[in-house]
């Protein structure tokens, strides 16, 4: 089995197409079904955030796994395979593991250093996990990057710049009034995770009043109980949109929220800024150039970024993913030679139990202690003569290169392993930037 991540994200397509892609929570587990029972694919994790959709798997050929899982998210989305692959990006092997180190230390973030990222990762590594979808490849991968990202974070100042997507869209809005958001009066829209962090955020900025609201009154209740905040019913979403200066809305609806009558009416009273970071998007389509509101997406974020770590940051941060690459890689060349270890293992029980047997029908006169006896003797002798050469070559295979080493084994003692095809693997899959 090799690596294979494919997907597509706020560089490679609009907002309209990351739509179409978006994968709710609740559909998750369905399509990592569907992705596992493809003929290439034996591992899959699924991570839908609000600018990105990716698969990361483990497939025995690189062809037919990209044709499974190109093919999976062609029937999700309902947008042909032949159209989708323009907006796609593909990393294979090494590039796949460098590429979803990048993910979590926010590296691949639309502002670069957030880390929200590390959440959207773990619940994806959980919801594979609770299906039983991600195999030891893909466990290890997963617990690695967690494990990086963290360790970006916590020695590095790469999230100085820009926390999330959220700061970024507050600093657009906040241009708007002036440069400062104190005292601007707000609604929430979600009280899901980028609710949460919408609120979280809006409050250290000093916005207030601050009205949540959500489908289920109980979570608005708790997240403005939590931050101080006023809890508003669904039902007074009109009412309330009439109030306030800025709306952040961040739900999971498959349906614009904010429709244009709803917003008309709202823009009746008074200007409005929108920043709507869901997806698929909250606000209709043919209400974003209603005279009087200020619409922020996400594809007007990817457009315009603005808030970057230093470059010295972002270099430290390239210097750790780089370096958990190769111990990565180490630890998957160890695994590799695994299977032609035990092979040889068990190649040599065989012999000597094929040799016992001929030394049994020679010496029938042996009783039952005298055959125990020998048995063990011959089977000291086997683990010595082994133990020193597959503790090396374990080593040595963990080194750049170390595939010879199995493959070497395999040769010299004509061993049978069963090989994950690679007749289709490419040398080299960097895909889009």
């Amino acid at each position: 089995m090799n690596l294979l991540s494919i997907g597509a994200s706020y560089r490679t397509a609009d907002v309209a197409v990351l739509e179409r892609l978006a994968i709710s929570e609740s559909a998750v587990p369905d399509l990592l079904q569907r992705l596992v029972a493809q003929p290439y694919v034996g591992e899959a994790v699924v991570v839908s955030t609000c600018n990105r959709v990716e698969v990361y798997a483990a497939v025995s050929g690189f062809h037919g796994g990209l044709g499974d899982i190109c093919n999976v998210l062609s029937e999700h989305s309902g947008i042909p395979a032949t159209e989708l692959a323009g907006h796609l990006y593909v990393h294979y092997g090494e590039a796949a593991v460098r590429h979803s180190f990048r993910v979590s230390s926010g590296l691949d973030s639309m502002v670069v250093g957030e880390a929200q990222i590390l959440g959207q990762l773990r619940d994806a590594y959980h919801a594979a996990t609770e299906v039983d979808s991600a195999g030891r490849l893909l466990h290890e991968l997963m617990q690695q990057a967690l494990r990086v990202g963290k360790r970006a974070h916590a020695e590095t100042g790469i999230d100085r710049a820009g926390q999330s997507v959220v700061t970024a869209a507050l600093d657009v809005a906040a241009e708007h009034f002036g440069g400062d958001l104190t005292g601007r009066s707000a609604l929430v829209i979600g009280a899901g995770a980028m609710g949460a962090l919408s609120v979280a955020t809006l409050t250290r900025a000093g916005v207030g009043p601050l009205r949540i609201t959500n489908r289920s009154h109980d979570r608005a209740d708790r997240l403005a109980e939590a931050y101080g905040a006023i809890a508003v019913g669904f039902e007074q979403l009109d009412a309330v949109l009439g109030e306030v200066d800025i709306v952040v809305t961040a739900t999971a609806s498959t349906e614009p929220v904010l429709t244009r009558d709803r917003l008309a009416k709202a823009l009746a009273v008074k200007e409005l800024v929108v920043l709507d970071l869901a997806v698929p998007r909250d606000v209709a389509p043919d209400a974003a150039e209603l005279p009087g509101m200020v619409v922020v997406d996400i594809d007007s974020l990817a457009a315009g970024r603005r808030t970057q770590p230093a470059v010295a940051e972002t270099a430290a941060v390239e210097q750790i993913v780089a370096s958990e690459v190769d111990g990565f890689l180490g630890w998957l060349r160890g695994a590799e030679i695994a299977p032609t270890v035990a092979a040889l293992r068990t190649r040599a029980e065989e012999v000597m139990s094929t040799e016992m047997r001929k030394l049994i029908s020679r010496r029938p006169d042996f009783t039952e202690e005298q055959r125990a006896d020998v048995s063990r003797t011959l089977h000291r002798v086997v683990q010595q003569l082994l133990h020193s050469p597959t503790v090396r070559v374990r080593q040595l295979a963990a080194e750049p290169g170390g595939d010879q080493y199995a493959a070497l084994l395999r040769e010299l003692f004509d061993l049978d392993v069963p090989l994950a095809t690679q007749a289709d693997a490419v040398p080299e899959i960097g895909g889009k930037p």
